[in-house]
Formats: C-alpha cells, sequence, structure tokens
C-alpha cells in the first residue's frame, strides 16, 4: 500500500532536519576542537614569550663587600626579553674582573650569556636556564671550562646569592657571593 504523499514528504522533511541537526553538531565540535587547539597554542606562546619575568627580582644593583673587595653586579631590563648586567670586582681602586652578562629569552629557552675580556676570544658564553622557580635561577653549560653552573637565589628583596660551581683543573669547587641590593 503505498503512502500517501503528505505523509512522505513529512518523513522526507524530517529525515532532512534529523541530518542537519546531525551535520551542525558534527560542525560545531570541529569547531570546537578547532578553537581548543588554537587556544592552547596561544597559551603556550605566550608562555613561552614570558619566561623572562621570572627573572624580574634580579633587576637592580647588588654588592658583596669584604676584607679582599668589593664585588658588584647590576641588571636592568632592555626589553622584553632582554636582561643586560655588569659585574665588577674592584680591589684597592683597581677592577680586578670585568663581565658583562646577558639574559635573554630566545623561544622557549632563557638564556644566560657571559662575557669576560681578555678570555674565550672575547666571545660570549652561553649557559641555558635549566631549573627556575619564583626565587631561583640555574644555568648551566656542561661543557664550559669553570664554572659550569650559575646560580642565582633570592633570600629577600634585599639579598641574593650568585653560587658559580663545576670542575676546575678535575675538582669540584664552589664560590659563593652573598649580594646586598645597593641604591
Amino acid at each position: 500500500m503505498p503512502l500517501p504523499s503528505g505523509l512522505c514528504q513529512f518523513f522526507f522533511i524530517l529525515l532532512y532536519r534529523i541530518n542537519s541537526t546531525i551535520y551542525l553538531c558534527t560542525l560545531m565540535k570541529k569547531i570546537f576542537l578547532i578553537t581548543l587547539a588554537l587556544t592552547v597554542i596561544a597559551c603556550k606562546k605566550q608562555e613561552q614569550e614570558n619566561k623572562i619575568k621570572v627573572a624580574t627580582w634580579l633587576v637592580g644593583s647588588w654588592e658583596n663587600k669584604s676584607d679582599e673587595g668589593i664585588l658588584s653586579e647590576s641588571w636592568s631590563k632592555s626589553n622584553d626579553s632582554t636582561y643586560v648586567g655588569k659585574a665588577f670586582y674592584i680591589k684597592s681602586n683597581d677592577t680586578l674582573h670585568h663581565e658583562s652578562m646577558t639574559l635573554l629569552q630566545k623561544g622557549s629557552d632563557l638564556v644566560y650569556m657571559a662575557t669576560v675580556k681578555g678570555q674565550n676570544n672575547d666571545e660570549p658564553v652561553t649557559f641555558l636556564l635549566t631549573k627556575s622557580d619564583a626565587k631561583e635561577l640555574v644555568f648551566e653549560n656542561p661543557n664550559h671550562d669553570y664554572p659550569q653552573k650559575i646560580r642565582y637565589q633570592q633570600i629577600t628583596t634585599g639579598s641574593i646569592v650568585v653560587t658559580i660551581s663545576g670542575k676546575q683543573e678535575g675538582k669540584v669547587t664552589s664560590e659563593t657571593y652573598p649580594m646586598s641590593k645597593h641604591n
């Protein structure tokens, strides 16, 4: 027995709407997944771009006075991805050591570069950030002669401790420099 044309038209419209609804649900799922993926990528990129912000407490002038001399280190923010620093060791008005440092965000890496006049053909030595939290930065370069590790630790807002360590002439050694903020 043939179905009346009105009933066929009803089933056709019903099937069309069900199919459209399924298509829309599938399309909405795809749009949702694409939006979610783009959000995750954007958040990761922002996290990478902001990695240098863990070092904001380092900005300023720091000093260690002892009987052997004065060690001073100063850091300033050059731009959103670069901090620049200088370190001097002065004894009896003679500068015994001068070092230029750069803290640079390179993609997802935070890089510490140190240049000491008369060493390494006056080229910077690069150390990669291996550990960081709100009060500590650790940079390492296992291929450098000495130091292989540089650690900055914030003790209070007015004091830090800088530790350099590694193997020197076959012996494990480290040097620690407590420093106070200096205006």
